[in-house]
């Protein structure tokens, strides 16, 4: 996102809480993304964001500390080097377990309680066994936080992102225990475990409700924008239905944050979601992800 699409949008909004700096894309390769994280802070927003990490060298590690960045996510998928190969197709395991450790420490050396980093795990069928030595590895990196985050796939799938390697209703009792497992390990280790959209994260592999879409409430309380402008329901929405075209409820480089928000799109689409007949991209939200 360019600089002046950025604040073009950060300065119609008297007080923003909170701003997830992800969507499509690694942020990190942000030319601006220090000044715009501290363009943020000035107005005391929240700001976090994921990252693949292949990007965290010590030279950014001061920046990363100094913008006052709240929270770093970093989502590293499997708890060896060859596993890591095969989900991402490359090698940069070692890399990135490198970095961030080396970055956790020199927080610890500067005294910097902030960003709060966390290590992700995305739910495979082809990786949850190994989430009791991700939780362990992630002890190792002193990183304190593992989130266990359900897989996002549409119905053509892509890549590793497909039903098949869903765990959502159709864990099998070895995952299951592999679960139970890791979350012994993180008590013995004094990490924190959880899921996406849930305390624990056996119950984020559970079907809920089968209208789960209808307690969600992002169109009420967010706006998500794509680096070009376009305004989304949320960050999934790219995911979990192809073509932009099907879900976009406005333009940030054309239109005012206020008649996006209350314009004719935005209304249909929070129409729709509250009846039986969702919009397309959220007909499966709570199935395949977590709300």
């Amino acid at each position: 996102m360019s600089w002046e699409l950025f604040t073009r949008i950060v300065d119609q909004v008297t007080n923003i809480a909170r701003v997830v700096m992800h969507g499509v894309g690694e942020p990190m390769l942000v030319k601006n993304l220090p000044d715009m994280i501290r363009y943020l802070k000035t107005r005391g927003t929240y700001v976090l964001f994921n990252t693949n990490g292949t990007l965290m060298q010590p030279k950014r590690f001061h920046d990363l500390i100094d913008t006052g960045l709240d929270e770093l996510r970093v989502s590293l998928d499997a708890a060896d080097r060859e596993t890591y190969a095969k989900i991402r197709g490359k090698d940069f395991f070692n890399r990135i377990v490198r970095d961030v450790g080396k970055f956790t420490a020199y927080q610890k050396q500067e005294g910097a309680t902030t960003p709060r980093v966390s290590l992700w795990l995305t739910g495979l069928k082809q990786t949850v066994e190994q989430l009791p030595e991700f939780v362990r590895l992630a002890a190792r990196m002193g990183v304190t936080d593992v989130h266990l985050q359900r897989l996002v796939f549409d119905e053509i799938g892509y890549g590793k992102a497909t039903a098949a390697n869903s765990l959502f209703e159709s864990t099998e009792e070895a995952e299951r225990q592999a679960i139970e497992a890791a979350e012994e390990v993180a008590r013995s280790l004094g990490v924190t475990l959880d899921a996406s959209g849930a305390t624990e994260p056996g119950l984020s592999l559970k079907r809920q409700d089968d209208r789960a879409w209808a307690t969600c409430r992002r169109p009420w309380s967010l706006m998500y924008f794509t680096a070009h402008g376009r305004a989304l329901p949320c960050c999934i929405a790219p995911f979990s239905l192809r073509g932009y075209s099907n879900y976009t409820l406005g333009d940030a480089t054309q239109q005012d944050l206020r008649d996006i928000w209350n314009g004719p799109a935005y209304r249909v689409f929070r129409t729709s979601l509250l009846s039986d007949a969702p919009p397309a991209p959220c007909q499966n939200c709570g199935m395949r992800w977590s709300l």
